[in-house]
C-alpha cells in the first residue's frame, strides 16, 4: 500500500519496494505529488462506493444503516489516524518489528513541514492522508459481514478500537519499511512479504475480522430459510464500478511516483478486474445456468481483491491469470457460508479473506523479476522460498485479525450490546435506529403549509413513529 519502488536497495531476501520514510533527499517532486494526490482522491471515492455496492446488497429495510456504517467508518477513522494512527504503524518501531511509537507523529503536526527536510519526495502529510484513507475502506468493508442487525454506536466503538489494536499494528507489519535510521515491521523487514498494495493488510485483514465478528453477532432472523436477495442491483453495479475506477488510485497510487511502475500497476490492475469478472460469470453460467450482474460486479471486486498485492509482480497475462482464478475461487468460496453456518451477510470472507489468500499466496507461484518489485516465484525459477514468505504473511495477518477482533467484538457486546433487537431487525433497521427510509413510497398527505418548507418536512419526517 505504501511502497516506493527503485528508491533505496533492500537486502537481497527483501522486496525492493521501500517506504517514503527513506526517500532520497532530493526534494519534493511536483508530478508525484501530484498524481499521490489524485490517487488519495480515488481511495476516498471507493468509501461512497463502497456504500453504493454495500447498499444495493442489503434489503430495502436496512439500505441506510448499510451505508451509514461505511460513512461513520470514514469519520471515526479518519480522526483515529490523525490523532494516533498513523503514528502506530508507520512510526520507530518499538516492539521488535510490531508496533511504531505511539507519540512520534500524534496529531500530524510534525509533517506540517516535514517536507523541506529532504526525508521524502512527496509531502510526509500527504502520505499519512494517503495511509489513513486505506485503513477506512479496510474498516468499512469489515461491516458487510454484519449487514441487517448491528448497533450503529456500537459498530463505531468497535471500528475505533479495531484501528487502534488490528489495522495500525498489521500495516505497520506490512508496509513500514526499515531505511535511514528508521526500523519498520517485521513481516516486510525479517520475514521479507511482498505485499504491493494490501492483500494482508487490507483484503485478509478485512475478511478474517468480518468473519470474528460474524461470529460474535450470530445469524440473522431467517438466515438460511428467508431469501435474502439484493434489493437493488443497480446500486451494486453503480457502487461496483466506482469501486474499480478507485482501485486504480488504491493500487497505482502505491507506487508513489507517476512513473513506469505506476503505468505497470495500472495496467495490471485493469487487466485482473476484468479477468476476475469473467471468472465469476463463466462458472455462474455453468454452474448456474445464468450468468448475472452481481456476478459480474462481485468477481470483478474478487479479480482486484486478488491483485491488490501482487499488482506489482505479475506481468499482465500473469493478472490475467491471477484475477480469473480469484473469479472462480471466490466464485466458489461464497457459499461456504451455507455449508459451515456463519452468516457473512455481503460476503466479505468469500470474496475479500479468500480473494486476498489468492493474491498473496499467487505471488509465491507466478510472480516475475520482471516486474517492478523484483521477485520470482515458483513458475519462474525462483523455488519454494517466496511462496514460503508470503504464507507466514497470510497466516500471521489472518489468525492475529481473527482473534483480536473477535475479543473486541465479544467486549463491545459485553459493554454495549453489539446486535439490535429481533423486532427491530424484522420490522426494518433504518427506521428504528436512523429514524429514517431509503425510500419514501407513500403518497404525501395534507398541504405545503403543513411542513413549512424543507426544514419543517425534515422535522415532521423525525417526529413519525417507527413504521417498517
Amino acid at each position: 500500500m505504501a511502497t516506493v519502488n527503485a528508491v533505496i536497495a533492500l537486502p537481497a531476501a527483501l522486496p525492493a519496494v521501500p517506504s517514503a520514510l527513506a526517500a532520497p533527499s532530493s526534494g519534493l517532486d511536483t508530478g508525484d505529488t501530484a498524481w499521490l494526490l489524485a490517487a488519495a482522491a480515488l481511495v476516498l471515492l471507493m468509501a461512497p462506493g463502497l456504500a453504493l455496492f454495500y447498499g444495493g446488497m442489503v434489503r430495502s429495510k436496512s439500505v441506510l444503516n448499510m451505508m451509514m456504517m461505511t460513512f461513520g467508518a470514514l469519520a471515526v477513522i479518519t480522526v483515529l489516524w490523525v490523532l494516533v494512527g498513523y503514528s502506530l504503524a508507520f512510526g520507530d518501531d518499538v516492539g521488535a518489528g510490531l508496533v511504531g511509537d505511539p507519540t512520534q507523529y500524534a496529531g500530524l503536526g510534525q509533517l506540517m513541514s516535514a517536507a523541506s527536510n529532504g526525508a521524502s519526495h512527496v509531502p510526509l502529510i500527504l502520505f499519512a492522508v494517503f495511509q489513513g484513507l486505506f485503513c477506512v475502506i479496510t474498516g468499512a468493508l469489515v461491516s458487510g459481514a454484519i449487514a441487517d442487525r448491528a448497533r450503529f454506536g456500537a459498530w463505531l466503538v468497535f471500528v475505533a478500537v479495531w484501528t487502534l489494536l488490528v489495522y495500525a499494528p498489521v500495516a505497520h507489519w506490512v508496509f513500514d519499511v526499515d531505511g535511514d535510521g528508521h526500523s519498520g515491521g517485521w513481516l516486510v523487514n525479517q520475514v521479507g512479504l511482498v505485499d504491493f498494495a494490501g492483500g494482508t493488510a487490507v483484503e485478509i485483514c478485512s475478511g478474517a475480522s468480518g468473519l470474528a465478528l460474524a461470529l460474535v453477532l450470530g445469524h440473522r432472523v431467517g438466515f438460511g430459510r428467508d431469501p435474502m436477495r439484493p434489493h437493488n442491483l443497480t446500486l451494486v453495479m453503480l457502487g461496483a464500478g466506482l469501486l474499480w475506477f478507485g482501485w486504480f488510485g488504491f493500487n497505482a497510487g502505491s507506487a508513489l511516483s507517476a512513473g513506469q511502475t505506476s503505468a505497470v500497476v495500472f495496467t495490471t490492475t485493469l487487466v485482473a478486474g476484468a479477468a476476475g469478472s469473467l471468472g465469476w460469470l463463466v462458472l455462474e453460467r455453468f454452474r448456474d445456468g445464468h450468468a448475472t450482474s452481481l456476478g459480474a460486479a462481485s468477481g470483478m471486486v474478487a479479480g482486484l481483491v486478488a491483485i491488490t498485492p501482487s499488482c506489482g509482480s505479475l506481468t499482465p497475462l500473469g493478472a490475467a491469470a491471477m484475477g480469473a482464478v480469484a473469479g472462480v475461487v471466490c466464485a466458489w468460496a461464497v457459499g461456504l457460508k451455507y455449508r459451515f453456518r456463519y452468516d457473512d451477510s455481503l460476503d466479505v470472507v468469500g470474496v475479500h479473506l479468500v480473494g486476498g489468500l489468492v493474491g498473496t499466496l499467487g505471488i509465491g507461484l507466478i510472480a516475475t523479476a520482471a516486474a517492478p518489485t523484483g521477485v520470482d516465484g515458483l513458475f519462474y525459477g525462483g523455488g519454494l522460498d517466496q511462496l514460503g514468505r508470503q504464507l507466514v504473511g497470510a497466516v500471521a495477518v489472518l489468525v492475529y485479525a481473527l482473534v483480536v477482533s473477535g475479543v473486541i467484538g465479544l467486549v463491545v457486546d459485553k459493554l454495549l450490546g453489539f446486535r439490535i433487537d429481533e423486532e427491530h431487525e424484522v420490522s426494518g433497521i433504518d427506521m428504528v435506529v436512523h429514524a429514517e427510509t431509503a425510500y419514501d413510497l407513500h403518497a404525501t398527505a395534507g398541504t405545503r403549509s403543513a411542513g413549512h418548507g424543507m426544514l419543517g418536512g425534515i422535522a415532521h419526517h423525525r417526529d413519525e413513529e417507527p413504521r417498517a
